[in-house]
């Protein structure tokens, strides 16, 4: 395997954080070239350091793997405003939202994952949530705060604190608060 002194392809450098879709953030460590079948094939080696995982993508497949740089600044303001709104719950089968849940999180889109956040985000004063959604919003909630941390250079805890302090602002998650306590009072 001959490693190949390419620094950038399709727009994407060595060292840039982008964004798969069914993996979340993670870094491009190398442009190589490896031979396949015969074929000669220019590979990005990405690595996802918090799953300890090395993913290598044919250059070539890129837009049709979906994978993509990170979102701007602007893109996180708009989450951040999408999870202090008010939450979606529809009343469809819940395999059925399951699985429009895990194709929006899989689907590497911000906002999509935003809104997964949002609406199964619960808070101490309500209902508890079924092992399945409490599986969801976590991977909803890790992927979104990495996407986060990587564009506002914090730490996943801190965007993590990020997304649960724009969660909190939900005016109406404030009411049954406040319903909630005068009930106890």
């Amino acid at each position: 395997m001959a490693i190949k002194k390419a620094t950038q392809r399709q727009g994407f450098k060595i060292n840039e954080f982008i964004v798969y879709p069914a993996h979340g953030v993670g870094q491009i460590v190398n442009i190589e070239e490896q031979e396949v079948a015969g074929l000669s094939l220019e590979l990005f080696v990405i690595n996802f350091e918090q799953d300890k995982m090395t993913l290598r993508v044919p250059v070539g497949k890129v837009t049709s793997v979906g994978m993509r740089k990170l979102s701007d600044d602007e893109s996180v303001e708009k989450a951040l405003v999408t999870v202090s709104g008010r939450a979606r719950i529809k009343r469809t089968m819940w395999s059925r939202r399951a699985q429009e849940y895990e194709a929006k999180i899989n689907s590497g889109d911000l906002h999509s994952i935003a809104e997964v956040v949002r609406d199964l985000y619960r808070s101490d004063t309500q209902p508890e949530q079924s092992y399945s959604e409490r599986q969801l919003y976590e991977a909803a909630l890790d992927r979104m705060a990495r996407e986060v941390a990587a564009i506002r250079k914090l730490s996943t805890t801190e965007a993590v604190q990020l997304i649960e302090k724009s969660l909190a602002k939900n005016p109406r998650r404030g009411a049954e608060k406040t319903e909630a306590e005068e009930a106890a009072a």
